[in-house]
């Protein structure tokens, strides 16, 4: 999912219609398979180790049909484990194999040594088998522009949605059913099984906190430790929630028109946000007519500016791309920001082949055409960033081929303390649905960084989130109302980025590192 909208209410309630999710009681369960882990380190993380884990396609039918989940692992290193403390980077669609790694070395040596660190690429993703690839070049340039200012480009635009809901249907009709989060919950208890642990610790980010709660919902005995970080409002999967966030990701772009404005020093367009987000709208206009490099149109510039939404280390190369193309007409730097960051969000067709498969099946969308067109256009007249981008992003939903689960209540009392991390401006999974998350699981503490708008905001350079999440995963620890409202902490944001300098090249940070994994949309 992509996620957004820092404008919306504080808190609210569990969406019509959502239900609690039934006991994990399931047909007799085939014997647990034995993992063989080899070594596959790679230079950042020299003691990685890998594994495969068959499932079954349909968990009601342990002895049907299987898949193939890959497996990574940073194994503990003190005399004495806290058991496995599985991490998840969201997505849906999100590759899970290198956060190991980068969790494993990113906690401090103390904390990371107790325990064995475990990813995963969930069911049809990356390494796992069959990894889902429904629609090859679905998102190869130029694309129709995404706003249909005409009937034509309407048409186009749903021709496209339909054919890759259709494209999906045909290659993956006997998979398709099984792809989702429960499904997908249930994999992870099996790599439970698997690990030999009677519980799991679990680090999710972003739709990984869904993932995380929902496992904590059928499983709850099952749960060490459990930390969100970049909440997803359960209450608005995903139709609601994709709204909310055309709305947020609008404010995020502003953010960053006056964080260009702050160093024209640098960048010369001006000082006046509102005039530099006129050009950059003017530099849309311009390229739906000429894409740039034959390459970045309309629709890819929205793409190549999204990610800086997630992330505001992406804006010194998204300025400096934006300010070479007004004032020189240089498309060279546009091409190399829309290839790095704008092509599929990243992750390829798997990613966005999973993200549909796993979003169309979770939960009904609207099955008018009508409604999607009046929602739209009503957010793109206050925020039109990327209004209609996300939309079409999300529009195979309303024809996609299986039927619909519905939500996952997960209000839960029966989890020992959890830990809440949430940026109070981050667009993806706006603040509201990290307070509707600590008031639905009873033993909840909320950390906020305040001001903060990334996207995903632990182990990425805040020391004072860092701590706090130290603490717990040494020994349970939460902060219990130290914070200002509805937090039980409050933490300053992380510093702004600043411009690039001629000797300062992109650097490779742990932060950069963090969001590169991290699954954008959700």
């Amino acid at each position: 999912m992509r996620t957004r909208a820092a404008a919306l209410c504080a808190a609210a309630a569990v969406v019509a219609g959502s239900v609690t999710a039934p006991p994990a009681q399931a047909a007799p369960a085939a014997p647990t398979p034995r993992l063989a882990w080899k070594k596959c380190g790679t230079t950042t993380y020299p003691t990685l180790q890998c594994a495969a884990l068959k499932v079954p396609l349909d968990h009601a039918d342990p002895s049907g049909r299987q898949i193939t989940l890959a497996l990574s692992r940073v194994p503990h290193t003190a005399k004495t484990s806290q058991g496995p403390l599985l991490v998840n980077p969201g997505g849906p669609g999100a590759g899970g194999l290198m956060l190991a790694g980068l969790v494993a070395s990113a906690l401090p040596k103390s904390v990371a040594a107790q325990y064995d660190v475990i990813g995963f690429d969930p069911r049809g993703v990356g390494r796992s088998s069959p990894a889902l690839v429904c629609s090859p070049g679905h998102f190869a340039s130029v694309r129709p522009d995404s706003v249909p200012a005409t009937a034509a480009l309407e048409r186009a635009n749903l021709a496209r949605a339909r054919a890759f809901a259709t494209a999906c249907g045909r290659r993956y009709a006997d998979v398709l059913p099984y792809m989702d989060t429960v499904n997908a919950v249930k994999d992870m208890d099996a790599v439970r099984a698997a690990l030999g642990a009677p519980g799991i610790s679990y680090l999710g980010y972003s739709y990984g906190t869904y993932l995380g709660a929902v496992y904590a919902k059928l499983y709850p005995q099952r749960i060490r430790r459990l930390v969100l970080d970049s909440i997803v409002d359960p209450t608005g999967v995903w139709y609601p929630d994709n709204l909310g966030q055309e709305y947020a990701f609008d404010e995020r772009q502003r953010a960053l028109m006056a964080w260009i404005a702050r160093y024209d020093s640098s960048y010369h367009l001006g000082r006046d946000p509102a005039k530099i987000e006129a050009e950059w709208y003017a530099m849309r206009a311009a390229l739906a007519k000429k894409p740039a490099g034959g390459k970045v149109g309309a629709s890819e510039l929205e793409d190549t500016f999204i990610p800086g939404g997630y992330y505001d280390g992406y804006w010194p190369s998204l300025a400096e791309a934006f300010a070479a193309y007004v004032r020189g007409k240089n498309t060279e730097p546009l091409v190399e920001a829309y290839e790095k960051l704008g092509a599929v969000d990243g992750s390829g067709d798997n990613g966005y082949s999973v993200y549909t498969a796993v979003q169309c099946r979770d939960t009904s969308w609207p099955g008018s055409w009508n409604r999607w067109r009046t929602d739209t256009w009503k957010v793109y007249g206050k925020a039109p960033f990327m209004a209609w981008n996300n939309t079409w992003y999300n529009a195979p939903c309303a024809f996609w081929p299986t039927p619909k689960r519905r939500p996952v209540n997960v209000a839960n009392g029966k989890l020992p303390p959890v830990l809440l991390f949430q940026a109070t401006n981050d667009a993806a999974t706006p603040y509201p649905g990290g307070v509707t998350v600590h008031r639905l699981l009873a033993r909840s503490s909320l950390v906020i960084e305040e001001g903060g708008g990334n996207h995903g905001v632990t182990l990425s350079g805040n020391s004072c989130l860092d701590t706090y999440l130290a603490a717990y995963l040494t020994d349970g620890r939460v902060p219990r109302g130290t914070g200002a409202g509805v937090a039980d902490a409050v933490c300053k944001k992380a510093p702004d980025p600043k411009p690039l300098t001629a000797k300062a090249a992109v650097t490779s940070s742990r932060a950069s590192a963090l969001h590169a994994l991290l699954g954008f949309r959700r």
